[in-house]
């Protein structure tokens, strides 16, 4: 299955507590730390409710 690169650009401190706990479950601890996760709706889905703090690139 195809992976997307997702990148944290800024932080979630301050933010709503569901928005800090999907930058979690993604992975994400530090502004620019990067991880590849599976291109699926339920990651998706994820990636479009902190889309404010993220930015995406498709990976071959």
């Amino acid at each position: 299955m195809a992976q997307v690169k997702v990148t944290q650009i800024k932080s979630g401190v301050g933010g709503k507590q569901n928005h800090r706990d999907t930058l979690r479950t993604l992975g994400l601890h530090k502004i620019g730390q990067s991880k590849l996760v599976e291109d699926r709706p339920e990651t998706r889905g994820m990636i479009r409710a902190v889309a404010h703090l993220v930015t995406v690139e498709e990976v071959d």
